[in-house]
């Protein structure tokens, strides 16, 4: 991915530009269309590739700004993004965006940067799979370096409390509505049992399951996800109704406490948070 996303930067007509929806409306058209192709067809043989898709771009900009940094390889000189706590054996699509990269320059040689084209697919993942249509802006540049340890840092970890994820997402300029939003996109898609198997076994270091978990389904889970770790690579679906559909009403599922991660449990449980889960 290094090679392609960084030729963007040599591209004349990239300094000094504004964010625009139409940035690429004469240099390449068809970029929408393109990037859609590749999605679509991808999504035949894997329908968890829009929650995974979506997720790379939050990883992406919770770093470094949206500039597919996430995608920069490891060099001996620089620790990949990939390799973060957050990352490592879970984040999903590289090869997607590496496909949809290279039908782009096909079609636009040394025009269209990484970081747009993540910013597009995330949009139109949750566009295909039921959720919103915003209009993206782009005219975006790729960095030329990744940060393994501020990754570290911003990006919220599937353990953390409803004041964490606040204090996370304000440093981003995000609110309660921002972070609620993020976080029902949790009920698309999967994850892995090493994100929960401390809620099913030995919940804060209690020794004990989490108690708010419902019995039938930390059964289902504990089923899933051995406390041996004979499976490490065991997945999860991350709700009840195993949807691959971002307009699951998050409410609906969280009021069964049937919810997997903590981050999700956290705002189902607020005040602030709980209305604008019905929306």
């Amino acid at each position: 991915m290094v090679a392609l996303c960084c030729l963007v930067l040599t591209s004349r007509f990239r300094v000094n530009a504004q964010l625009s929806p139409d940035y690429y409306s004469t240099t390449c058209p068809n970029l929408r269309a393109i990037v859609r192709r590749v999605i679509v067809n991808a999504a035949q043989s894997n329908p968890r590739i829009f929650a995974s898709l979506l997720r790379l771009h939050f990883h992406d900009c919770f770093v470094l700004g949206c500039d597919a940094s996430i995608l920069l390889d490891a060099t001996p000189n620089m620790e990949s993004e990939q390799d973060a706590l957050a990352n490592k054996n879970s984040i999903r699509g590289l090869n997607v965006i590496s496909q949809i990269k290279t039908e782009v320059e096909k079609a636009c040689p040394k025009t269209v940067s990484c970081a747009d084209i993540l910013a597009l697919s995330a949009q139109i993942s949750t566009t295909q799979s039921g959720g919103p249509f915003w209009n993206v802006t782009l005219g975006r540049l790729d960095g030329l370096v990744a940060n393994q340890s501020r990754a570290n840092q911003n990006l919220p970890g599937f353990f953390f409390t409803l004041p964490q994820l606040k204090a996370t997402f304000s440093r981003h300029g995000l609110n309660a509505t921002d972070l609620v939003a993020l976080s029902g996109a949790h009920t698309f898609g999967r994850g892995h049992c090493s994100q929960i198997r401390g809620r099913l076994y030995n919940f804060r270091n209690t020794g004990k399951p989490d108690p708010s978990l419902n019995t039938t389904y930390l059964t289902t889970l504990r089923t899933i996800c051995p406390n041996d770790k004979s499976n490490p690579g065991n997945i999860i679906n991350l709700d009840v109704s195993t949807l691959i559909d971002s307009t699951t009403n998050t409410s609906r599922i969280l009021k069964f406490t049937k919810d997997c991660f903590e981050v999700i449990k956290s705002c189902s449980q607020q005040p602030v948070q709980t209305p604008l889960l019905a929306l």
